[in-house]
């Protein structure tokens, strides 16, 4: 008996909600209860936010590119944070208010992601039928140019203001974040309802260009909106925790495979669900094996890597 896509999305919902509350309470010691339950709670609602974010800016990008292996942050965008980072600590030093201070910080990375985001979005599409394998490419370039870019300065400065842009430099889900979770939150809300109404609008863009613009779709304008969105949506998310390269990629690909269709209204809360999945079991691995001696970034982006050169001989061997 085959089950429905609106069976798998409840199961798939039932689940997660499961393996929350799991997190939440497996292994909790009773004599510090509050510390350690309100500790989980923190990086659950972190967690929670930036699944949401990656997975609702996956979906609408590939819904643009019409290609399941282009992702935002496959397009170099965690090395543009990490260049950000590390740029501010060299031209000010660890102790400036720009570092120091969270919200600052916080809000440089965003509106430098952001325009990075737009010019690059803007200039890819322009060109018009390009390749893949060229999108990817200019993304691989981008990221090492910035890559090498960032190590060159990491050299530079000085040990102490070395160690202070080391933790940036994987996905971190500790209770420093929270204090901006709440503006964050807002924001994130705003923009996931708006992708919600903008559902029938991405299964229209999956027919193609012209398909959309023969049903009546402003595609100019509404393209541009919607990289407006995976902008903000990638760069609140990468700016909040630091880069989760690979998360959006497996994520999206692995709901294409369980809900086998691509209406969005599926797929769109799919992938968020998988999304918080994969991030709460990542983080109950590194605290419960690893006894937090490794990051979670590490362990999704082996998995999904991995996913990733899969996808790609599949492709080729399909061709």
């Amino acid at each position: 008996m085959q089950i429905s896509a609106k069976s798998k999305l409840f199961i798939l919902i039932v689940a997660t909600v499961i393996i929350a509350i799991l997190y939440l309470l497996i292994g909790i010691d009773f004599a510090i209860f509050q510390y350690q339950f309100t500790s989980r709670l923190r990086k659950l609602i972190l967690m929670v936010l930036v699944g949401g974010a990656i997975a609702a800016s996956v979906v609408i990008f590939q819904a643009i590119t019409t290609n399941r292996l282009l992702t935002p942050s496959i397009m170099g965008l965690d090395a543009v944070y990490m260049f950000v980072k590390v740029l501010i600590v060299f031209i000010f030093g660890v102790q400036s208010v720009f570092v120091t201070n969270l919200y600052m910080s916080f809000f440089i990375s965003l509106i430098t992601m952001i325009g990075f985001s737009l010019l690059l979005f803007q200039g890819i599409f322009r060109i018009g039928n390009v390749s893949v394998y060229f999108i990817l490419l200019v993304g691989i370039i981008l990221g090492t140019f910035f890559r090498s870019i960032t190590g060159f300065l990491e050299l530079i400065i000085n040990p102490e203001d070395f160690l202070a842009v080391q933790s940036a430099m994987f996905a971190n889900f500790d209770a420093s974040n929270s204090k901006l979770v709440a503006l964050c939150g807002i924001i994130l809300i705003v923009l996931i309802l708006i992708t919600i109404y903008l559902i029938p609008y991405l299964d229209v863009l999956l027919l193609g260009r012209d398909q959309a613009i023969n049903l009546g779709i402003s595609y100019q304008m509404l393209t541009r909106i919607l990289l407006i969105l995976v902008a903000i949506l990638v760069s609140i998310s990468t700016a909040l925790v630091g880069p989760i390269t690979f998360l959006g990629l497996l994520t999206v690909n692995l709901a294409h495979e369980l809900m086998k269709t691509y209406q969005h209204k599926y797929i769109l809360p799919a992938t968020i669900c998988i999304s918080w999945l994969s991030l709460f079991l990542a983080q109950a691995i590194v605290e419960n094996f690893f006894e937090a001696t490794t990051q979670v970034s590490i362990i999704i982006d082996l998995v999904g890597g991995s996913y990733f050169i899969y996808l790609l001989l599949k492709r080729r061997h399909a061709n």
